[in-house]
């Protein structure tokens, strides 16, 4: 009898460690659910508005187009900075515009500094005309006060900022020449400007490093080693992730394998900040996105968010065409793993 009692009594304690793991594993994916971003950029949605383009709900009722994204699930809204853009756009009203409205729908906010004029990217990371001729212990200050400002500014006026992006894709660098890879000395510089000033206004805002092209381990292992032995910091591995639609299985597979070592390699945590596939390809990106959100989170605390590319985009705008939308203004399936 006494020993049938000490057998259930372990039976018992098994069974408490077991619903104890359970209940620990449910804890945790509620928690990452909490905090895991379901991303937008919409950083042409007030430019779209202007020029006359409305959304609308599957019922063909125009409606705000952050209500819809939320109503899609997503809680986090990222927002691109020009210095001096043409028509204003991007400056920084136009972005205090768009986190009032993110922020009206309790959107969590990413704002992501290019520190140009106009696009950044691999391809092109042309300084500010009002830099142009400045060298680089000028162009240090000139990202700190700009970066600092605009910061500031949001904050002002009552906004939360919870990611700070320092340059938009740098694979190349930026703010050329001075910028420019492979001086990863001088990069570093400018990248630690942008995040000091981003901790001296949003001290627990996660300052985010981007690069294009997420299923290129190589290239990601070449730069970060290179601005972490520089002396570069920050706090999130940023990604762009544009997989044709033909082969997006292989494509995900290579941006997982890269988020797991960058992980591993440098002890911080990784997001998508861009993914995006041909609006015509909506079930194709849907397969896709639900596949990829599922890798990201697979990282557990270590995947933070992933962040659809304007998916606001009508289809042609400025001549973009991976948009989630379709030319009734309805998204695509495309959002729906969100």
């Amino acid at each position: 009898m006494k020993r049938k009692q000490q057998s259930g009594s372990r039976i018992k304690a098994v069974l408490a460690r077991g619903l104890i793991a359970c209940a620990g594993l449910v804890l945790g994916g509620a928690a990452q659910a909490a905090t895991f971003a379901n991303g937008a950029d919409v950083s042409w949605v007030s430019q779209q508005e202007a020029s006359g383009y409305a959304f609308y709900n599957s019922s063909g009722v125009k409606t705000d187009p952050f209500v819809l994204l939320k109503n899609l699930q997503v809680n986090a809204i990222r927002l691109r900075v020009w210095v001096n853009p043409s028509g204003g756009w991007n400056d920084g009203a136009d972005v205090l515009y768009k986190a009032k409205r993110a922020a009206a729908q309790g959107q969590r906010i990413l704002i992501d500094f290019h520190y140009s004029d106009g696009w950044a990217d691999p391809g092109q990371q042309t300084k500010p005309a009002a830099w142009a001729s400045h060298k680089l212990s000028q162009l240090n200050n000139d990202v700190y006060s700009h970066t600092q400002g605009i910061l500031s500014y949001l904050k002002a006026n009552g906004i939360s900022v919870e990611w700070v992006q320092v340059g938009n894709e740098i694979n190349s660098g930026m703010l050329w020449p001075e910028g420019k890879t492979p001086n990863f000395a001088n990069l570093a510089g400018l990248i630690n400007s942008g995040y000091n000033a981003s901790k001296a206004v949003y001290p627990n805002a996660k300052v985010i490093v981007h690069l294009a092209n997420g299923h290129d381990n190589a290239v990601f292992r070449w730069f970060f080693d290179g601005v972490k032995a520089a002396g570069a910091k920050w706090d999130v591995t940023g990604m762009s992730h544009y997989p044709p639609a033909a082969d997006w299985v292989s494509y995900n597979s290579k941006i997982s394998t890269n988020m797991w070592d960058m992980v591993s390699r440098y002890a911080k945590p990784v997001m998508v900040t861009e993914v995006g596939m041909d609006w015509t390809q909506g079930a194709t990106a849907k397969a896709m996105l639900g596949d990829l959100l599922s890798k990201t989170k697979a990282l557990g605390s270590n995947g933070l968010g992933v962040f659809y590319w304007e998916p606001q985009a009508y289809p042609g705008w400025q001549g973009y065409s991976m948009g989630a939308l379709d030319a009734a203004g309805k998204f695509t399936p495309a959002l729906d793993p969100f």
